[in-house]
């Protein structure tokens, strides 16, 4: 195989292994450190065993990472990796993807360093459509800095920092990278592995900015953040499971849909049995306004997020921003040859300061 002919485009032009790869190869031999019982062992593992499937060398993968829990990641994984600055991965990745387009870069941030100090960077991330695969794990706690509230928090949280409770109106990340005009948004879930395989995987297929939240398990700061979603119990009615083509039906016997509001123009949530199956709605993730996308990222009660939708919201295609860029130089040299840095760094206008007539 050659690296023009792999069969993801999110990977063209990355070189493919002489050799099946298997888990071990991916796995760094440093100590996870984190706590006991962290979501984030499980997002590891997944990546971990996700990675091989790409058939791609190990030294073309890089994990660009902040700071927080989440940040640790790219130690344990024994590809390039770059433990950054607070919120500045998705700037550092955006000049890899543009320079290097033999590799396959990664994202890994949380929901305070992604969407706090670094949210400028994601957004315009997001908008040019750069070719990184961005994970935001979401725990909706500060975990590394001792369980300050963050910018995902509920309203009226108590933590250290708010012990009177939050007062500050939660981010949804979705809602934010759908504005942003992103191109692939998904969402799942840290103990899902199947599901978290399955949109890792369309997120890799992607050729774009792809942005995919992760609901992570904090056990110290935030047990139980995600338990409407995962027991079981509960989740049948909490969590609706979006798939491309698929009527958006939830509930144990599929008897809750999603239909649209006549009175607002937005969704809701119906009995089956009162709207009627023609009402549903039939989830169109290749849609190029994201206007019924974002609809679906406003369904989830920002509280105690019943009737989460998971699975990919949106995967469109739009040109790469590294793409163009590369391209528009290509262009350049064509027409007029190499550039002059002297000259340029000289330009046209010159003066003295201070120089008298």
């Amino acid at each position: 195989m050659t690296t023009t002919d792999l069969p993801l485009p999110g990977l063209r032009g990355v070189p493919t292994a002489d050799a099946p790869q298997n888990r071990k190869e991916f796995t760094s031999d440093q100590e996870v450190r984190w706590c006991p019982g962290c979501g984030d062992y499980a997002i590891l593992a997944a990546v971990q065993g996700f990675l091989p499937e790409l058939g791609v060398k190990r030294e073309n993968v890089v994990f660009v990472s902040g700071i927080g829990c989440s940040s640790r990641f790219p130690y344990y994984l024994d590809t390039y990796g770059m433990h950054g600055i607070h919120g500045r991965a998705p700037a550092i990745a955006t000049g890899l993807a543009t320079s290097r387009p033999d590799l396959s870069v990664w994202v890994v941030t949380g929901d305070g360093d992604g969407l706090s100090i670094g949210g400028n960077h994601l957004i315009h991330a997001l908008r040019r459509n750069v070719n990184l695969k961005i994970l935001l794990f979401n725990n909706r706690i500060y975990g590394l800095t001792k369980g300050q509230y963050s910018p995902t928090s509920e309203l009226g949280k108590i933590t250290k920092s708010t012990p009177l409770g939050s007062l500050d109106a939660p981010f949804n990340p979705v809602s934010l990278a759908l504005g942003a005009e992103a191109t692939f948004v998904g969402r799942t879930i840290d103990t899902d592995r199947k599901h978290l395989t399955s949109v890792l995987r369309a997120a890799v297929q992607h050729r774009g900015a792809s942005l995919v939240e992760i609901y992570q398990n904090c056990n110290i700061y935030n047990d139980g953040a995600f338990e409407i979603l995962k027991g079981k119990d509960t989740q049948d009615e909490a969590v609706i499971r979006l798939e491309h083509g698929q009527p958006i039906l939830f509930g144990r016997d599929g008897e809750l849909g999603v239909v649209r509001d006549q009175a607002s123009g937005g969704l809701r949530v119906a009995p089956v049995a009162e709207v009627g199956a023609d009402a549903v709605l039939v989830h169109d993730a290749h849609g190029a306004d994201p206007t019924t996308a974002f609809g679906l990222s406003r369904l989830a009660d920002a509280q105690t997020l019943h009737h989460s939708p998971i699975g990919i919201f949106r995967q469109v295609e739009r040109p790469t921003y590294d793409d163009l860029a590369r391209d528009q130089l290509a262009k350049v040299r064509a027409d007029k040859g190499p550039g002059d840095l002297a000259q340029l760094l000289q330009g046209a206008d010159t003066w003295t300061v201070g120089s008298s007539a």
